[in-house]
């Protein structure tokens, strides 16, 4: 059978309202035509598996795992970015955001320093044509960093940015508002002294008072110059709720309080959880439950964040947890509504005049299994 069929045949195709059991034609890598029943004319036979979109992905700083395996050791880059490639496609993703860290971190922590590098390994894996996924940058911008604007705009000089998030992890205020929490994660995942990790937030407190009130209204006027759609992260309060509105922000990632999710929602800013936290049943650092929101209403898109195959498992098991979510619902919040978010309306659903982003899933009692993956109808997986 060609990489590239004409027909997906004997399939339970997830449509945007409703599943049908029935094919889908593609031509010129869209789709053509769906059909319920039987195909006019033999195609490959998905023996009754489910045909999704393929998933789009918004935020995930995978990519780091797999440049720096080890602390302290760095990875090839051009390997890097080609393992962590065929880990998100094989997890069904056919378009992500590569989210990439804009800013120095003095503790040392992140990888602003070397953002051109990954940037220019992606770049080049996309002009080679080596990418199994599309791949797209989300820059993660962390606001307290004195050099946040200016990497923003070098980066920006040399490769497109698809969308910017504006991010803050100064102790004492939105995800780390408790101190002790604080402590706690970063203690276990730095394995600094406790008196180390004291001097960092007194270091990290000094700089947001220095660079926050520069850096936040530069970012903003960047993006809106540009089009770049705009994220705010772990937002906590209404206060911050007011300021994402007044900036002109779409996306409101991983909220951390049910009365900020609540406000963005009711304001038309997008909320977007953490797919590891609807499978665990709660935030890995002891913020808000995905669940929860799912419930009253107001999750509007999943990331994988740190795990890329939590995409699809978290899709199907949203409607366990949630009897008012359907599968096709579930699947959205995962395909059509990331596309719209970021403005990306020839994908993310399964529909005519669409591209054909397809994914084969199979269940494995109540776990998803990637079988095969198609990129504008080439299997790519």
């Amino acid at each position: 059978m060609s990489d590239q069929p004409a027909i997906f045949d004997n399939a339970e195709i997830v449509l945007a309202d409703e599943i049908v059991r029935g094919w889908v034609a593609v031509e010129d890598g869209g789709i053509r035509e769906i059909g319920t029943g039987k195909a006019p004319e033999r195609g490959l036979d998905l023996d009754g598996d489910y045909l999704i979109p393929g998933l789009i992905e918004l935020h995930t700083d995978h990519l780091e795992s797999h440049y720096v395996p080890r602390p302290k050791v760095r990875w090839n880059v051009g390997g890097a970015v080609l393992s962590y490639d065929a880990q998100i496609a094989s997890s069904g993703i056919t378009t992500v955001f590569d989210s990439l860290r804009a800013g120095s971190d003095l503790d040392g922590g992140g990888l602003g320093s070397e953002l051109m590098e990954l940037g220019e390994a992606i770049d080049r894996a996309r002009r080679e044509n080596l990418f199994r996924a599309e791949h797209r940058t989300h820059l993660r911008c962390e606001i307290p960093s004195p050099d946040v604007v200016e990497a923003v705009n070098a980066f920006a000089a040399r490769y497109p940015v698809d969308l910017m998030s504006l991010m803050d992890h100064t102790p004492g205020q939105r995800q780390f508002r408790d101190l002790e929490k604080y402590v706690i994660y970063y203690g276990g995942k730095s394995g600094k002294s406790m008196e180390e990790i004291r001097a960092s937030i007194t270091r990290r407190m000094a700089e947001n008072h220095l660079y926050v009130a520069a850096n936040r209204p530069e970012l903003v006027a960047f993006a809106q110059a540009r089009d770049i759609p705009l994220a705010s992260h772990d937002d906590t309060t209404l206060d911050e709720v007011s300021c994402s509105l007044d900036e002109g922000v779409a996306l409101a990632e991983f909220p951390t309080t049910v009365e900020a999710a609540l406000a963005c929602h009711d304001n038309g800013i997008t909320v977007m959880m953490g797919a590891p936290n609807v499978i665990r049943g709660g935030s890995h650092s002891g913020n808000l439950a995905a669940i929860g929101l799912a419930e009253r209403g107001c999750l509007d898109i999943l990331s994988s964040d740190y795990v890329p195959a939590s995409l699809l498992m978290a899709a199907f098991d949203l409607p366990r947890k949630v009897p008012s979510i359907s599968l096709p619902k579930a699947i959205q919040t995962v395909t059509r509504t990331p596309a719209v978010a970021t403005g990306l309306t020839d994908r993310g659903e399964i529909a005519q005049g669409k591209r054909a982003d397809l994914v084969r899933v199979r269940l494995s009692g109540d776990v998803p299994v990637v079988r095969q993956v198609w990129r504008e109808g080439t299997r790519v997986v």
